[in-house]
């Protein structure tokens, strides 16, 4: 049974987990960098331990040094949260060869996906509908464009070992295929320590929708319906919501269980997503899969009443899930906004600095997920996510309007943020009407 959870994360998703564990009676250990002292995931564990410099790869991404936090302080146990090693094969191998339970999917699986080629070969065995593309080993460029020439343009080149947006780009003819080529190898190089590149037909203007699972280690697992996180910049999510305004029930219910049986290819046993690229005209196809909890877990928790962290935690710690499929029934409507401290109107800069004062927006079915306080200075050194705003209502619309009133409550002195942004897209025609695609953002409001 586990007793004690090592959070190897920051943040607002530290603090969630935190939180879920004091719920449950699990003791935690948080860990920091040095600029991170004064966090308020620090403050909330049980125990913290500093891990490092500011630099993540010498702090949040030092897996020896979080495995010695995990025995100085006898946890038994790591949750990764998302981001940092929330999806790195080699932690959770490491973790289970230390006899620490890894609160995430057993490291085959996080392998197998994390290379996103190979996790379309797994996905077409199981009769999971994939983009046309290429997943063999690509020699050089000229072989790579007669590859694109044979899926005709436009192409997405990707990186196959990449995920955050990162090693991507998409070429529209000859001339932008090559140096998109080059620049998405050197891309994925430096972020992930590989260069494999594959490529895919771009699909234009399409909804990108995922789907909540969850398995045990008893071989259940369970679709939470769908998300909609269509709502894009340079391929970051800005704003999610759950349901999705396209999807009918049938669809809604063949996808999730083909979700299910891409889950069951790999033996998975912890959350994660199915992600899918949805065209409008019924067709979708996988995209990849998230081995992680997802920022935007909290809409699906909203429309289904499931705690899915200690969800997680509970089918980590050998139980089975505490319901089947019949169980899941999605109530109303959730919207949450990712609140950045940047500045949209100088192309999106990051703003790290001191937060003045800060007002939270409360009130029937709001929520906010963050880590900030008056008086706390944001680093520069990380994401720019320093909130999410998570609205409920009974109908689209009404989440819309709490949304937006919930958005002129959300005050923050000291640091500019997106909350005039997300003001904005809630007002578009486009969001408004659910018409919206993944092209939205850049095209309609970014670039105006």
């Amino acid at each position: 049974m586990i007793k004690k959870i090592l959070i190897a994360n920051r943040g607002e998703i530290a603090v969630r987990v935190i939180r879920a564990c004091r719920e449950i009676g699990i003791a935690t250990v948080a860990v920091y960098s040095e600029i991170d002292s004064d966090a308020l995931h620090v403050q909330l564990a049980d125990e913290a331990v500093c891990i490092g410099p500011a630099s993540s790869r010498d702090s949040y991404l030092n897996i020896q040094n979080i495995l010695s936090a995990c025995v100085l302080t006898g946890a038994d146990a790591v949750h990764p949260g998302f981001g940092f090693l929330s999806e790195n094969s080699k932690f959770a191998k490491m973790c289970a060869e230390c006899n620490i339970k890894f609160i995430g999917p057993n490291y085959d699986a996080i392998e197998l996906m994390g290379n996103k080629a190979k996790a379309r070969e797994i996905m077409k065995a199981a009769d999971v509908p994939v983009v046309p593309g290429y997943e063999g080993k690509i020699e050089d460029e000229n072989q790579a464009l007669s590859i694109a020439k044979e899926i005709e343009f436009p192409v997405m080149i990707k990186a196959a070992a990449g995920g955050g947006g990162k090693g991507i780009r998409i070429a529209f003819n000859e001339e932008e295929f090559l140096s998109g080529y080059n620049t998405a190898k050197s891309e994925a190089k430096v972020n992930f320590g590989d260069d494999t590149i594959y490529i895919e037909k771009y699909i234009q203007h399409p909804k990108h929708i995922e789907i909540q699972i969850i398995g045990d280690e008893h071989g259940n697992v369970v679709h939470l319906g769908e998300r909609d996180c269509s709502a894009q910049r340079k391929n970051q999510k800005v704003l999610e919501e759950a349901p999705s305004t396209v999807l009918t029930e049938e669809t809604r219910n063949m996808m999730g269980e083909i979700a299910k049986r891409a889950a069951k290819a790999v033996n998975y046993n912890s959350v994660g997503t199915i992600e899918f690229l949805y065209e409008s005209t019924g067709r979708f196809y996988f995209m990849e899969m998230n081995t992680r909890i997802q920022v935007e877990h909290p809409i699906t928790e909203m429309v289904t009443g499931i705690d899915l962290i200690k969800e997680q935690i509970s089918v980590a710690d050998g139980n089975e899930l505490s319901f089947s499929q019949d169980d899941i029934v999605l109530s109303g409507h959730s919207i949450e906004c990712r609140i950045n401290a940047e500045d949209p109107k100088a192309n999106f800069r990051p703003c790290p600095g001191l937060i003045e004062a800060v007002n939270f927006p409360g009130g029937f079915g709001v929520r906010v997920d963050s880590a900030i306080y008056g008086g706390y200075k944001i680093p520069h050194c990380y994401d720019s996510m320093i909130a999410k705003l998570i609205v409920h209502g009974k109908t689209r619309n009404e989440a819309i309007n709490k949304m937006k009133r919930a958005l002129a409550e959300f005050a923050i002195e000291g640091v500019t943020t997106n909350i005039d942004f997300q003001y904005e897209i809630l007002n578009s025609e486009e969001f408004v009407n659910g018409s919206y695609d993944t092209s939205f953002l850049t095209e309609k409001l970014v670039n105006r």
